[in-house]
């Protein structure tokens, strides 16, 4: 069993890392995780616990990650990329279009993904209207992947969730997009509660984390050709 549970690092919205290497090979790429919690900052989450993790194992491969809560700020609810005053989306939209990789996470809640990640897939519609020179999605040649967590099933039903409406709305998710951990069903433990990580989950996590980084290059590396 591998002891790799870690403490979740929150890092400013603000924050934009260099990424001006031209070596595609190389390069540094950057990934911005917005984690689905129904619990506030600084209560602890497993949700953010396994998606801090997914970003270490992307480190390793040359990727710089930063985690927000989305829960911690003002989502008004609607499908445009800005609904007003006092709508707090487009600044974290703005993150996730800066990024190489978008990572997704969200808690089990009665089998189904959270409300706060359903508001995140809506929020995210309004991408099919903001389209670059080739008249393509801002979103494409970008990459997504998810994790969830839960002490209940649904794990695969949720990841399925997630993929179709990322890949709607023009994000590419590598070969095992998804990392999980889902605990007894009926019981209370939950992922941040373990002493140690389940293997399963360890490799699984390093799997999407080197799956990810390599798509991420290949996509910088060649962009999608216009239609």
């Amino acid at each position: 069993m591998a002891r790799v549970l870690a403490r979740v690092r929150h890092v400013d919205v603000g924050y934009l890392p260099d990424m001006t290497d031209t070596d595609t090979d190389t390069a540094r790429l950057c990934a911005f995780a917005l984690t689905c919690s129904l619990k506030p900052s600084p209560e602890p989450s497993s949700t953010d616990l396994l998606t801090q993790q997914l970003l270490d194992a992307m480190g390793e491969h040359g990727v710089e990650g930063e985690l927000v809560r989305a829960v911690d700020h003002d989502l008004r609810p609607g499908v445009e990329s800005d609904m007003g005053e006092g709508d707090e989306w487009p600044a974290l939209r703005e993150r996730i279009l800066a990024a190489d990789i978008f990572v997704l996470g969200t808690p089990t809640w009665m089998g189904q993904h959270s409300s706060v990640a359903q508001r995140v897939l809506e929020r995210l519609d309004a991408e099919l209207s903001d389209t670059n020179d080739a008249g393509q999605p801002r979103t494409y040649g970008r990459v997504a992947a998810a994790v969830v967590t839960g002490n209940e099933d649904g794990a695969h039903a949720i990841s399925a969730t997630l993929f179709q409406a990322l890949n709607d709305v023009g994000f590419t998710i590598p070969a095992g997009g998804v990392t999980y951990w889902n605990g007894e069903a009926m019981h209370t433990t939950d992922y941040k509660d373990l002493d140690e990580t389940p293997e399963k989950t360890a490799s699984t996590t390093a799997t999407l984390a080197a799956n990810a980084a390599h798509l991420a290059r290949l996509l910088r590396r060649s962009a999608y050709p216009p239609a």
